[in-house]
């Protein structure tokens, strides 16, 4: 394995749903009772936390291709590959953007990497990433590109 990002949600995220949940706690408590009011935060702090979680999304690059999430390409597939920061990022997902793109893009990572496609079958022509590292991201995919056997 060249690189392996797990996209999870970040701290911040955490906290605001410990809080919210938390905050029913007395409003709930004073109308059902203080332990009532405990379990049902405590449920919906399970609820956001599930919905939370579900939002996790691993990028692995191997020998064998990118595989983001459920979606696989080889490396043959792969025309180019480029880091963007955030105002490029902002650009490619909005104006600039192309409807028949595979988007992986969370809300709390500004930077990404734009995967060019060559597939002559696939009407996508690019994937758009989310990523903490995108230089190390577009770098492994490169590399791995770059080996013998990868472009099929």
């Amino acid at each position: 394995m060249l690189y392996s990002e797990r996209l999870r949600s970040p701290l911040s995220w955490w906290l605001v749903a410990l809080l919210g949940a938390l905050a029913l706690w007395p409003v709930l408590g004073v109308a059902i009772g203080w332990w009532w009011g405990l379990a049902v935060a405590g449920a919906v702090f399970a609820v956001i936390g599930a919905v939370l979680l579900s939002g996790s999304t691993m990028i692995i690059v191997d020998g064998s291709g990118l595989k983001v999430g459920r979606a696989f390409i080889e490396h043959r597939f792969v025309a180019s590959c480029r880091p963007l920061d955030a105002e490029q990022t902002r650009e490619r997902r909005g104006r600039g953007a192309d409807a028949r793109a595979y988007l992986v893009l969370r809300p709390y990572l500004r930077d990404a990497v734009e995967v060019e496609l060559a597939d002559p079958a696939d009407p996508v022509p690019y994937w758009l990433i989310s990523s903490r590292h995108p230089e190390r991201l577009a770098d492994a995919l490169i590399k791995a590109a770059a080996e013998p056997g990868s472009r099929g």
